[in-house]
């Protein structure tokens, strides 16, 4: 819900930059595909993976996760202490961290974001779940921040906000227009903002006076595919260094190519198929036109139980996935949950059509019952081949599916609107579950103006609610695992999405330009899509001479993503919510 007007345009030319001699002192560039489009670079407003990759790179949190084994570590703060009620929580800023213009990091930067998000609902977009509980926050001088909650928080340590620079931000007006991609952009990550042509590329510079120290190479580009075709056959050629979110297929082809490393691992995101259970804001105002049917949880169940989750993982995902079931991947053990027997939605169209009939929806004499919409994304191959196999099940049991495969932009755009019976979602899902189970309460619906909220399905439900609230305040981590998988057994009862499958990372990069990676966790961990930015602050270049290219990125990456006729879309104001989007995926 976050892109109110784009443009495309085909680029039919070369960028015709004159490529500088390669020297020793030519940058060392690493080069990311990417194929999802950026939906805003203003961190209260992002929302799209690749979105809050990249405000990962240019801001710090309060907190951060190790690249180790992801716990707890210091962010902006290096010392924190509850009270003994666990109402207030004192944070503290050590002296020496500094903004990338140089000025200090102090308590009134992180005073100032999180009231900001208190005072704006547009401020509260894409993160405000993390502040719903927050009485005040204060910053007594510049070293300490002292937050007090209404009631017991236990996410006080997982407050994935990017923190921005007060002497910035106070003096934008309209939070809602302002894009935050002029440069310079005011950082404190690792890399900084150097140049942003929506649809085209993204460049950042190494922030030298890093407080963790600056990254080993000088430059990290972003550069924009149409598709992950695409994005492959240009990390073959050695014009792009890093490349994920790979189709299995594309992954398999490069097995043993010279001069490229895969990798693996259990990824953190799920894939889904939402349902439209009835769309309404926060007051209870029906919006969008879902099909009324899907209204009734019978027929959402009927949907889920004529849907072979094996068969999908087998034939789409060629077994790189596990199985869909509750919100939480596999990858975060203890918070994961599967069905117990009682509980289990078993593939059985007898069954789905039988609950069909039920509900009152007859075949017809041509053998249908209803039509529904289906919508996705284009150029990725998992929504062509699962809308493929989707049709033919639900063909079983008498529902007719019109696919519509759209840009990220479009599917953000209809999902947003609520202009849609199914369509293909998915989320990243952070180390500490809240937000992904926030995203499902009836308060993240939008409001009557259609802005605020960053829901996913339009969930909202009591039970589910009350849950929410009790896991929120629970510090015995074994009752609040409990209470989570109940929350999510509530979520696979209801059924206002179907969790399809959790999706391995399959990703590659070009190990003869950089020797390694810093991966999440350390054992069998991701390189992209971290709870963290150690993926790419922590790549090594395997030798500036191989680097020396990397200072003809333009004629090259760039020049090779756009000559195949690429659509460029042109973000040009900012909405609520991404389809697609997790860490919002």
């Amino acid at each position: 819900m976050r892109v109110k007007l784009c443009a495309s345009l085909a680029v039919a030319t070369t960028l015709g930059v004159a490529a500088p001699p390669a020297t020793a002192q030519a940058p060392v560039v690493l080069k990311v595909a990417i194929v999802q489009q950026i939906d805003s670079m203003n961190p209260f407003l992002a929302v799209f993976q690749s979105s809050t990759e990249i405000g990962r790179l240019m801001y710090d949190y309060l907190t951060a996760y190790t690249a180790a084994d992801q716990t707890v570590t210091e962010g902006l703060a290096n010392k924190w202490e509850p009270s003994a009620d666990k109402l207030t929580w004192t944070f503290t800023v050590p002296q020496g961290k500094k903004w990338s213009d140089g000025q200090a990091i102090t308590a009134h930067d992180v005073a100032f974001t999180y009231n900001l998000m208190l005072t704006d609902e547009i401020a509260r977009t894409a993160n405000g779940g993390f502040v719903t509980n927050f009485r005040d926050v204060t910053a007594p001088d510049d070293r300490t921040v002292v937050i007090r909650t209404k009631t017991p928080q236990v996410t006080m340590l997982a407050l994935d906000v990017p923190i921005v620079p007060r002497h910035v931000w106070e003096k934008v007006g309209s939070i809602n227009d302002y894009r935050n991609d002029e440069v310079p952009v005011v950082g404190s990550g690792p890399f900084v903002l150097a140049e942003h042509v929506p649809g085209q590329f993204i460049k950042l510079k190494a922030n030298k006076g890093y407080w963790r120290g600056a990254p080993k190479f000088d430059e990290l580009h972003f550069v924009y595919f149409q598709n992950s075709d695409a994005a492959v056959q240009a990390l073959g050629k050695g014009e792009i260094d890093l490349v994920n979110r790979m189709a299995p297929a594309q992954f398999d082809s490069l097995q043993g190519r010279a001069g490229v490393t895969r990798n693996k691992a259990q990824g953190r995101r799920f894939t889904e198929l939402m349902i439209n259970p009835g769309a309404q804001t926060r007051t209870g105002v029906p919006i969008g036109d879902g099909a009324p049917a899907l209204a009734d949880v019978r027929v959402r169940r009927a949907i889920a139980q004529a849907i072979d989750l094996d068969a999908l993982v087998a034939r789409v995902n060629l077994g790189y996935a596990d199985k869909g079931a509750g919100l939480v991947p596999p990858v975060f053990g203890k918070w994961h949950w599967q069905p117990g027997e009682s509980e289990r939605r078993r593939f059985d169209p007898a069954a789905a059509n039988a609950a069909l009939d039920a509900a009152g929806h007859p075949r017809k004499a041509d053998g249908t019952r209803f039509s529904l919409r289906l919508i996705g994304r284009a150029g990725r191959a998992y929504d062509e081949q699962a809308s493929e196999y989707l049709k033919r099940s639900m063909s079983d049991i008498g529902i007719t599916l019109d696919v519509r495969l759209v840009s990220d932009n479009q599917l953000n755009e209809a999902t947003t609107a609520a202009t849609y019976d199914l369509a293909f979602s998915g989320w990243s899902t952070n180390i500490d579950p809240d937000f992904v189970l926030g995203l499902h309460t009836c308060a993240q619906r939008p409001g009557a103006d259609g802005k605020g909220g960053t829901t996913d399905t339009y969930f909202c439900d009591e039970t589910y609610d009350r849950l929410y609230a009790q896991q929120l305040s629970e510090f015995d981590e074994g009752k609040r695992v409990e209470i989570v998988k109940q929350m999510q057994a509530r979520f696979y009862d209801q059924v206002p999405a179907v969790v399809l499958a959790y999706d391995n990372a399959l990703e590659a990069y070009r190990s003869d330009h950089f020797a390694r990676f810093t991966t999440q966790p350390a054992q069998g961990g991701v390189i992209m899509a971290q709870n963290g930015m150690w993926g790419y602050y922590g790549a090594e270049p395997a030798g500036r001479t191989a680097q020396a290219r990397g200072s003809r990125w333009a004629g090259l990456a760039i020049g090779g993503a756009l000559i195949g006729g690429l659509a460029l879309v042109v973000v040009v104001m900012a909405r609520r919510r991404g389809a697609t989007a997790g860490e919002r995926e």
